[in-house]
């Protein structure tokens, strides 16, 4: 059961991944990257890495959030649903990525991979997290701290007064 469910999050990641590029406004290309990062997410779940899919899923869903903010408050295309592409350099693009997944494919497969030493730690999660955050604890603290902020202040900018108040009605110091 685990292994359709690995397989069906998969899909759905990879589906969504390839949304982002496909759908006609910066909104839906939003959506579908956080339901790309979110199936992710819950792929590291299944594999029991508990704290990289949490991470994952958390870190996702606050960049969205700010992601909206910012569009509503600064898109000359209202909330991003007005049809747009997504796609640059359209030509190049493809060639670039395909040979970049054939050369990571590649050495994927025609690496030798080394033999596993020591034995796996009694608790793998806290293993990963000390190995990812451990000297970075101070730093990480400190980016998440400016991270709030910032999202407190775009939302203090976003709702103090809209892009579309007239100064006139009321709206600013006029």
């Amino acid at each position: 059961m685990e292994t359709v469910l690995f397989w069906g999050l998969a899909v759905v990641a990879v589906a969504s991944g390839v949304a982002v590029f496909t759908v006609n406004s910066m909104a839906r290309a939003t959506y579908a990257l956080a339901l790309s990062f979110v199936a992710v997410g819950a792929a590291l779940l299944l594999l029991d890495l508990a704290y990289l899919g949490v991470v994952t899923v958390l870190m996702m869903i606050m960049e969205m959030a700010i992601m909206a903010v910012f569009m509503i408050m600064f898109m000359m295309n209202p909330a991003g649903l007005m049809p747009m592409s997504m796609l640059h350099n359209k030509r190049g693009a493809p060639v670039i990525a395909g040979g970049v997944f054939a050369a990571l494919a590649a050495l994927a497969l025609l690496v030798p991979w080394p033999e596993r030493r020591g034995a796996v730690p009694a608790d793998p999660t806290r293993a990963v997290g000390e190995a990812v955050m451990g000297p970075k604890m101070l730093v990480m603290i400190g980016v998440s701290a400016v991270l709030f902020t910032t999202i407190v202040a775009a939302l203090v900018l976003a709702s103090a007064r809209s892009r579309y108040d007239d100064e006139r009605d009321g709206g600013g110091d006029a």
